[in-house]
């Protein structure tokens, strides 16, 4: 049995964007961690609903080869699975001698799921973990910026979670939006206009709604 404490273990639901992450500290393959570690910087904090699985194996390998993508965004990973720790270690020994891939990043054990539960991956009379396969990126505040989910049968893009932080973070950094597929060098996006006497000292001919500008 996992030994885990949340800041919330009775208030159960889904969390929204711009919510604050519950705390929790469990332990895990890189020994204790607590979410209050991670202060200050960013965090891609992102669960499984089991080890040894085909799907949960390629996207930690992936994350894996990524860490120093996302190191140089300061960005840390954390993975969560509702296995026991000698699961995690014994599959993370395998993932490195089969695959020849070594994964850095600490993954918490979470058999009881009240991490899980805490962060409304499951409700409070979920039975299994199927439906642990979400994504939070969480801001060096400690505040959740997006919320990705995926079904079991469909690998996480890890370049795209990778421009979903860098996105994060300019829109942040320039007070801007970024378009459709956007990436790092390309134009950004200005608030649209919030009154009439805004839109209306705008240059003929140009948006009050859509205007580009350089990053």
């Amino acid at each position: 049995m996992d030994a885990v404490k949340t800041d919330n273990q009775d208030r159960y639901g889904s969390l929204r964007l711009n919510d604050r992450a519950p705390g929790f500290s469990a332990r895990s393959t890189a020994g204790e961690v607590s979410l209050s570690s991670y202060q200050g910087r960013w965090l891609l904090f992102f669960s499984h609903p089991a080890d040894f699985t085909s799907v949960c194996t390629s996207e930690f390998i992936a994350f894996a080869k990524a860490q120093e993508k996302f190191a140089r965004l300061d960005c840390e990973l954390l993975g969560l699975s509702v296995d026991s720790l000698y699961s995690h270690v014994a599959w993370l020994r395998d993932i490195e001698q089969t695959f020849g891939v070594k994964v850095r990043f600490p993954l918490i054990e979470d058999s009881s799921m009240v991490i899980a539960k805490a962060y409304g991956m499951l409700d409070s009379a979920s039975e299994n973990s199927g439906t642990v396969r979400a994504t939070y990126v969480i801001d060096p505040d400690g505040i959740i910026r997006a919320i990705v989910w995926y079904p079991m049968n469909v690998g996480r893009s890890v370049d795209e979670l990778l421009r979903l932080v860098e996105a994060l973070q300019t829109s942040q950094r320039e007070c801007a939006l970024t378009p459709e597929g956007w990436h790092p060098g390309q134009r950004l996006v200005e608030p649209a206009a919030a009154s009439m006497e805004e839109a209306e000292k705008l240059p003929d001919g140009q948006s009050w709604y859509y205007r580009e500008r350089r990053a």
